[in-house]
């Protein structure tokens, strides 16, 4: 195999095996994996899923946190050509259910108990429930109540030839799909981007391009769900050949540690995480002389955060995308200039095709506001099984629309303005009114819901949610309980008002806008 044509993104696995075989790939605490420890276990278990019956294009699910396992696994399967999903640790059962039923997995690998919470109940009920799903491999040494197999088992008992597994490999394009992110939008229900190994090699060599930190060394602590996870950090951390150091559970202050002892050079994050690092009483202490540079994504930055970030490291960056983008579309170039860090979220690089058009698709004059709408051979290849909504996504020309809106100013950078949809960010996470309006909607006595996103100092934004109930019969704590049973917890208002009157619109709904300049 030819691994200077890097079709798929787990070539670099190879590539880097080769000319860096001793470098460090991956840390988590003690447990140090060079690039030919990696390329090794990546072999290993893409035997092991060959040799168990995958396919090309088959669903190949991981529940587990952040981790050189949840990497291993999805290097693994895209290299053979099959298709990798994603499961959030924090997902409820009903949650974990939609995706586990909507990309059909033939095999879940997963941490039996992950934060106190015990999986294996929740598993074996769903392999039941999805008739595709054939085996559940326990990502440890023992094997878990109710699982097929333990890690180890699996890939003893599961072995092709070098041969077979490289001829495999070879059929992977670049065009193919190697992951589902699973994403929403106002009306609710998640769909599934397929995002292609193409779009994750050339979003990664582009940040790799911009972001010039040498060596390449960053935290990830992102759920393995996320775009930003698998692509902005794991796969770009990859494909520069640099270190992963991996934390399975956000804590400022093992993270400020850890970028100390490890001499970190790339300090990535969202707004929120950096000023839970910045307000512990000992930051001080923590040796940051290594980082090259800071960047963020996912949310706006305050200018009190921004500034005190500059005091740390002169280089900062942010950027813009979304799932379905693969990854960043528009950067602002490392730089100490406070207006361009907060004023806008960058520009597009060279060879990105960016626009700002009117709701006709013609593209307006700079300084005025349109829908940014992108074109290129890096973005997704669709929705999961959904052509309508990828149709509605991605136009007959090939641009797809973000749904977001921005001005162009004359130097070419973007500000956003806003969102034609209702998504919000809250400490750098997507949250889709709609998905929390139908849950407290099924609450019995509640008629209506509608949950708008306020302002909050340390999340961005964070969602506050109006009911419309009788005041007797329906309490606003019980609302945040049954919530909490249906929702992750970022998903969760961070306040509920019970009233029996709201503002209504003509056609029979909750007026949002009302709502809003009420909150401004």
């Amino acid at each position: 195999m030819n691994y200077n044509m890097h079709n798929a993104i787990s070539d670099y696995v190879y590539h880097y095996a080769g000319v860096q075989p001793q470098a460090e790939a991956m840390v988590l605490g003690d447990n140090r994996i060079s690039y030919a420890d990696m390329a090794q276990k990546v072999d290993a278990c893409a035997a092991a899923l060959v040799r168990a019956g995958i396919k090309k294009g088959d669903r190949v699910a991981t529940l587990c946190p952040p981790s050189p396992d949840f990497f291993i696994l999805f290097l693994a399967t895209a290299s053979i050509g099959a298709i990798w999903v994603g499961l959030n640790s924090k997902y409820t059962l009903d949650e974990l259910r939609y995706v586990v039923m909507d990309a059909r997995p033939r095999i879940i690998f997963a941490r039996s108990q992950i934060d106190n919470r015990a999986f294996e109940g929740d598993l074996v009920a769903l392999k039941a429930e999805c008739e595709t799903t054939e085996i559940i491999v326990s990502i440890g040494s023992a094997v878990a109540p109710g699982f097929d197999f333990s890690y180890n088992e699996f890939i003893a008992q599961h072995k092709v030839s070098t041969e077979s597994l490289r001829q495999r490999q070879s059929d992977v394009l670049r065009t193919d799909p190697a992951l589902i992110v699973y994403t929403s939008g106002t009306t609710g229900k998640p769909k599934g981007a397929l995002l292609p190994h193409g779009g994750l090699i050339s979003c990664c060599e582009v940040q790799n391009g911009l972001y010039a930190c040498s060596p390449m060394s960053i935290v990830n602590f992102l759920p393995i769900n996320h775009i930003g996870c698998v692509g902005d950090i794991s796969c770009m951390t990859l494909v520069a050949g640099g270190t992963l150091h991996f934390m399975e559970k956000f804590d400022p202050e093992l993270c400020l540690k850890i970028m100390s002892d490890e001499k970190v050079t790339l300090w990535g994050g969202v707004p929120t995480t950096f000023q839970m690092c910045l307000s512990l009483p000992n930051f001080s202490e923590y040796d940051l002389s290594a980082v090259q540079l800071i960047m963020w994504s996912g949310a706006a930055a305050p200018v009190e955060l921004v500034k005190a970030l500059s005091n740390i490291c002169p280089r900062l960056s942010n950027c813009y995308g979304q799932t379905e983008t693969v990854g960043s579309i528009t950067f602002v170039q490392a730089t100490d200039d406070i207006g361009l860090l907060t004023g806008t979220v960058g520009k597009p690089p060279k060879g990105y095709n960016v626009r700002v058009v009117d709701k006709k698709g013609t593209e307006v004059a700079n300084g005025e506001t349109g829908e940014i709408v992108v074109k290129g051979d890096f973005i997704m290849n669709g929705y999961w099984e959904r052509p309508e909504a990828t149709a509605e996504a991605i136009d007959s020309e090939g641009w797809l629309h973000t749904g977001d809106l921005g001005k162009r100013r004359e130097d070419g950078y973007i500000s956003l303005v806003g969102r034609t949809k209702e998504v919000f960010k809250s400490g750098g996470y997507n949250v889709y009114p709609r998905e929390i309006e139908q849950v407290l909607e099924s609450f019995p006595g509640v008629a209506m819901a509608a949950v708008i996103a306020v302002p909050d100092p340390l999340f961005g934004e964070v969602g506050r949610a109006y009911i419309l109930a009788p005041l007797e019969r329906v309490k606003a704590s019980v609302l945040e309980a049954y919530c909490r049973e249906q929702l992750a917890n970022y998903k969760i208002p961070k306040s509920f008002s019970v009233q029996t009157e709201l503002p209504m619109l003509p056609i029979g709904k909750i007026d949002k806008q009302a709502l809003k300049k009420k909150v401004a």
